[in-house]
């Protein structure tokens, strides 16, 4: 069947581009619903150790459940007006039952994530290591988007990334299982290293434990030799971006900037690319 999907030229990209813009339908409610989910469980916990009563929320909030609605009318989302990007298109961004603009940002994140897998397509043939891009580029999508909302990277997502990469390469998918190993430790302690160095200088803390994990989990998917790439070009990225917001939003360099968009933009275009901008490297300072 895989074969027979390499001979279709057209179909495993239209497979993916239309897959890929059901899935950032679906990262939509995980960019939003997840960190709502985590604070009532942070509420209840905090709860349960000062022995205070939490009230209940009318509805338990889930991934799947209650069914998505209107934030403004709390009108039902039908089926037929939850079509990725043509439904926004068709409702010319507004809901269809009040009337209030819907946010732009659902049918760019899903139109982003059907690109980026589409993209998959042309580095990839029908096979584990595509199936393994296209978990590892959705996971990315969420972590970057959660973080640009919330500076936050979840343990629910970062941790079965580590786990997922150490899978993938069981079978050497991406690299070895020694290398994904030594990557995934490395990654972790990398950044701790850093943290923990930069908090005895300056007293403060530069970066969270989520990024750690995310390292981690780009060792563990791609390799241990990858890291240094991955980290250059996320300091470069973040350096560049962080000028660029305070010059054009004058923000201070006192409030924070999240440092997970740019690992895990590092860490596609490593997936992508990384040996040959490797190897380009290291050619071109004569260590290869």
């Amino acid at each position: 069947m895989l074969q027979a999907f390499d001979q279709l030229n057209w179909f495993l990209p239209l497979c993916l581009l239309l897959l890929g813009l059901v899935v950032g339908s679906f990262l939509n409610v995980v960019i939003y619903r997840l960190p709502l989910m985590m604070e009532s469980r942070w509420r209840r916990d905090c709860c349960e150790l000062l022995e205070v009563e939490q009230e209940k929320p009318e509805k338990p909030l889930g991934l799947a459940t209650p069914n998505s609605h209107c934030p403004h009318c709390k009108a039902a989302i039908k089926p037929w007006q939850n079509i990725p990007v043509v439904s926004y298109l068709a409702l010319g961004g507004k809901c269809a039952n009040c009337g209030t603009g819907i946010s732009w940002r659902y049918p760019a994140i899903e139109t982003v994530t059907g690109l980026m897998t589409l993209v998959l397509a042309w580095h990839f043939s029908a096979s584990p290591a595509l199936l393994g891009a296209a978990l590892f580029t959705w996971a990315l999508i969420a972590l970057t988007m959660i973080d640009v909302d919330h500076q936050l990277l979840p343990d629910d997502i970062t941790l079965p990334l580590v786990w997922l990469g150490l899978l993938f390469n069981l079978g050497e998918t991406y690299v070895s299982l020694q290398d994904a190993v030594i990557g995934a430790m490395a990654g972790y302690m990398i950044l701790w290293s850093i943290y923990w160095l930069f908090k005895l200088l300056t007293g403060k803390e530069g970066m969270g434990y989520g990024d750690f994990k995310l390292l981690a989990a780009l060792g563990a998917w791609l390799g241990w030799q990858i890291l240094p790439v991955i980290i250059l070009l996320s300091s470069l990225v973040g350096a560049v971006c962080g000028i660029a917001l305070m010059v054009i939003k004058r923000r201070g360099k006192e409030i924070p900037i999240p440092f997970g968009p740019y690992l895990a933009a590092a860490g596609w275009i490593a997936l992508l690319w990384g040996e040959d901008i490797l190897s380009r490297y290291l050619g071109a300072t004569g260590l290869g």
